[in-house]
C-alpha cells in the first residue's frame, strides 16, 4: 500500500527553481494548487508578467490529495442557498461553478493537456428513507438553479439507495496532470514558478513586496494569496472559517465493475466515489470520508472503517493507496475570493472551498483575474470575503469560536497512548508537559524521541498527534507539521521550535 497519494504517485513533474534573488513583476501568486495556477494562468494570457512562489512542489499540496471531482453539485448546497439566501443566489453559484467545469474541458483542449478527464453524472444518495425528502427539496432547488438535476430512487451503485439527486454532465480528471500541463503552458508563456520558497511577510505598499523564508523580495503590483488557507489573515477570516480532513482509500477493480458516476452521501460520516483509469482492464476506485477536525486522533482507525467499507460494498479488499485531503468551511458555505480584507487594492485571497475545490480552484482563477483587471462578472460578489450575512453566519460562528475557546483552554487534557515518555511506543506521539512547557513528543520505529513544542505557531492552539500519517496538527485552524517541527502546511509559516527533554521524566498532559 502506498501511502502518498495515486495523483501525486501517478504524475512526475519537473522540478521548478527556488527563488534566490529579487524579482519584480506585475502580480504574484502566493501558492501552487489549482486556484494559484489557474490565477496565474488567467493573468498571463491577459499580458501580464506574472510569479507563482510555492512552498513545497507544484500541485503536491491540498490540491495533490483531491479526490478530484469535477461538479457543479456540491452534495445539499442549492436546497440551503435558495432557503437563506434567495433562488438567485443559488442560480449565480451554479452558473459560476458550471462555467468553472466547462474553462477546465475546454482549456485541456486547447492546450492538448491528457488529463484523463471523463464526462459522466454526478449523484448525491441517501440510503436511509428518512433523507429522501430533503434529496427532492435539493433536486428542485438544483434543477431551478440551471443544472440538469433530477430526482432519482435508482443508481449505478451495487447497493440500493432510497433515493438520489443525478446532475448530468459533470466530469472527473487527474488534477496533477492537467495542472503540470498548465504550468508547462504558462513558463513558456514567461510566468516563472518557483517551488520551495515560503513567502512570510507581505507588505501592502503602492507596489506590494513579499518576504521569501530565504531573504528575497518579490515586488508588484498585486499579489493573489492563493495558500488554502491565508497565511496573510487581516480580515481575520479565521474567525469564519474551520478545518476539516477526509481520508482516501483506493483499490483496483474490474472495469466491468466501475459504476459509471460520481457519487456522495453525507451518511456514515461521508462517503464520497469516483474511480479512475488504472490500466488495461482495471479502474482505480477512489472512496473519501470519515471527515474530522485536525488533530482529533484515532485517524488509523478512521482508515480502518472507510477500508472496510469500501471492502463490504464494492468488494475491493486489497488498498493500493491511502492519503488525506483537507478543506476549509466558512460559516455561510460559500468560498471567500476577492479582496483580502475591506481596506485592500492591491491583495486578493481565495480560499473556504468547503471540500469542493477543484470547480471553485478554477473559478477563482477567473474571479481575481477580471478583479486585477478592472471587470465583475455577475457573481463576483457572491464570493467577496468582504460579505457579511449576520443572520446566517451568527450561529455556526458562534459554534466555531466556542470550538477555539475550548482548544485554548482545555485542549489534550484526554486519555492518550501514554501516561510518561517511558511508556511512549515507536510511532506514538503524545503531548507532554515538560517543566510547564507542553512539549510534543514522538518516537520513531528506531526509539529514537522527536520533541518540539505544542504550541501551534500560527495563533497558540495546542496541536494534536495523526496516528497514521505521524503529523502534528493544529485543530483551531488546520497547520500541520512534520514530526521535526517543520511545517508542512499553513496558515503556519513557523515551525514548531525544538525542545530539549530533562533527564526526569515529563509529566503526561494528553495525546492524540
Amino acid at each position: 500500500m502506498t501511502t502518498q497519494s495515486f495523483w501525486i504517485e501517478s504524475a512526475a513533474g519537473r522540478p521548478y527553481p527556488v527563488l534566490t534573488q529579487d524579482l519584480e513583476v506585475d502580480v504574484a501568486v502566493v501558492g501552487a494548487g489549482i486556484a494559484g495556477l489557474s490565477t496565474a494562468w488567467e493573468l498571463v494570457k491577459e499580458g501580464l508578467s506574472v510569479a507563482v512562489l510555492e512552498a513545497g512542489r507544484v500541485a503536491e499540496g491540498v490540491t495533490g490529495n483531491t479526490t478530484a471531482k469535477l461538479s457543479a453539485q456540491h452534495t445539499m448546497i442549492y436546497a440551503r442557498l435558495a432557503k437563506s439566501a434567495g433562488a438567485e443566489t443559488a442560480r449565480l453559484y451554479a452558473t459560476s461553478q458550471t462555467e468553472a467545469v466547462e474553462h477546465v474541458a475546454r482549456t485541456a483542449a486547447q492546450l492538448g493537456i491528457d488529463c484523463e478527464l471523463e464526462r459522466l453524472p454526478s449523484y448525491t444518495y441517501v440510503e436511509s428513507e428518512d433523507g429522501v425528502e430533503e434529496l427532492r427539496r435539493e433536486a428542485e432547488a438544483a434543477a431551478e438553479a440551471g443544472l440538469a438535476a433530477e430526482f432519482t430512487t435508482s443508481s449505478p451503485l451495487p447497493f440500493p439507495v432510497a433515493g438520489a439527486v443525478r446532475v448530468d454532465g459533470q466530469a472527473q480528471f487527474h488534477p496533477r496532470r492537467y495542472l503540470l500541463g498548465l504550468a508547462e503552458a504558462m513558463t513558456a508563456r514567461g510566468v516563472r514558478i518557483f517551488e520551495g520558497t515560503r513567502v512570510v511577510a507581505l507588505d501592502e505598499g503602492e507596489p506590494c513586496s513579499l518576504r521569501t523564508e530565504g531573504g528575497a523580495v518579490v515586488t508588484a503590483r498585486d499579489v493573489v494569496v492563493a495558500t488554502h488557507y491565508p497565511v496573510f489573515d487581516r480580515a481575520m477570516l479565521f474567525t469564519r472559517m474551520k478545518p476539516h480532513r477526509e481520508l482516501v482509500v483506493a483499490a483496483a477493480i474490474p472495469a466491468g465493475a466501475d459504476p459509471g458516476g460520481t457519487f456522495i452521501t453525507t451518511e456514515q460520516n461521508t462517503r464520497s466515489v469516483r474511480t479512475a483509469p488504472y490500466g488495461e482492464g482495471r479502474r482505480l476506485l477512489i472512496v473519501t470520508g470519515e471527515q474530522f477536525e485536525p488533530g482529533a486522533g484515532g485517524v488509523g482507525e478512521r482508515f480502518d472503517r472507510l477500508a472496510a467499507w469500501t471492502a463490504e460494498r464494492f468488494g475491493a479488499t486489497e488498498v493500493a493507496y491511502r492519503w488525506a485531503a483537507q478543506d476549509n468551511h466558512t460559516t455561510d458555505g460559500l468560498p471567500f475570493i476577492g479582496p483580502l480584507h475591506p481596506g485592500a487594492r492591491h491583495v486578493y485571497v481565495a480560499t473556504g472551498f468547503g471540500g469542493w475545490g477543484m470547480s471553485n480552484g478554477v473559478m477563482s482563477g477567473l474571479l481575481l483575474t477580471d478583479l486585477i483587471r478592472g471587470r465583475q462578472r455577475s457573481w463576483t460578489r457572491l464570493y467577496d470575503p468582504r460579505r457579511l450575512h449576520p443572520l446566517r453566519e451568527a450561529g455556526p460562528a458562534l459554534k466555531m469560536q466556542a470550538a477555539v475557546a475550548a482548544h485554548f483552554v482545555g485542549d489534550r487534557l484526554g486519555t492518550g497512548p501514554a501516561d510518561a515518555l517511558e511508556e511512549l511506543g515507536p510511532g506514538q506521539g503524545a503531548v507532554l508537559k515538560v517543566g510547564g512547557k507542553r512539549c510534543a513528543v514522538y518516537r520513531d520505529e528506531d526509539g529514537q524521541v522527536h520533541a518540539v513544542s505544542a504550541v501551534c505557531t500560527h495563533l497558540g492552539c495546542v496541536v494534536g498527534f495523526n496516528d497514521a500519517e505521524r503529523t502534528w496538527e493544529c485543530p483551531c485552524h488546520g497547520s500541520r507539521f512534520g514530526v521535526d517541527g517543520s511545517v508542512l502546511q499553513g496558515p503556519a509559516t513557523e515551525p514548531l521550535d525544538r525542545m530539549e527533554l530533562p533527564d526526569a521524566e515529563p509529566e503526561h498532559e494528553a495525546a492524540g
